[in-house]
């Protein structure tokens, strides 16, 4: 399993938009895509701040949808959100919600 963290500056007094967007508009479109497993979203609205996690398949899956996908998804954000997006990948070591593969020792 792999995961996409996407970091985000909120415009101020935008949360309640950017939850609404992921649920109505993001959420709809990742559902769509080859690999993908799950979508949780952290949002600060005191800090203007939210972190999204989408978890994946395979690295490979995710990084179709980055260069396929992720585009139209950051223009729908596009009123929402300040700046670019900071986007890290990781490899899922655990998990109490899925099943996580034996790692190579």
């Amino acid at each position: 399993m792999f995961a996409r963290q996407v970091c985000l500056k909120l415009r101020p007094g935008r949360a309640i938009e950017y939850s609404r967007t992921l649920e109505n508009e993001i959420i709809p479109i990742l559902r769509e895509q080859k690999g993908f497993s799950d979508e949780i979203s952290f949002v600060s609205g005191e800090r203007s701040e939210a972190v999204a996690i989408s978890l994946w398949d395979a690295p490979e899956s995710a990084e179709a949808y980055h260069r396929e996908t992720y585009p139209g998804v950051l223009k729908a954000l596009e009123g929402v959100i300040d700046g670019e997006p900071q986007v890290d990948t990781f490899a899922v070591s655990n998990s109490t919600f899925h099943k996580i593969p034996n790692l190579p020792r």
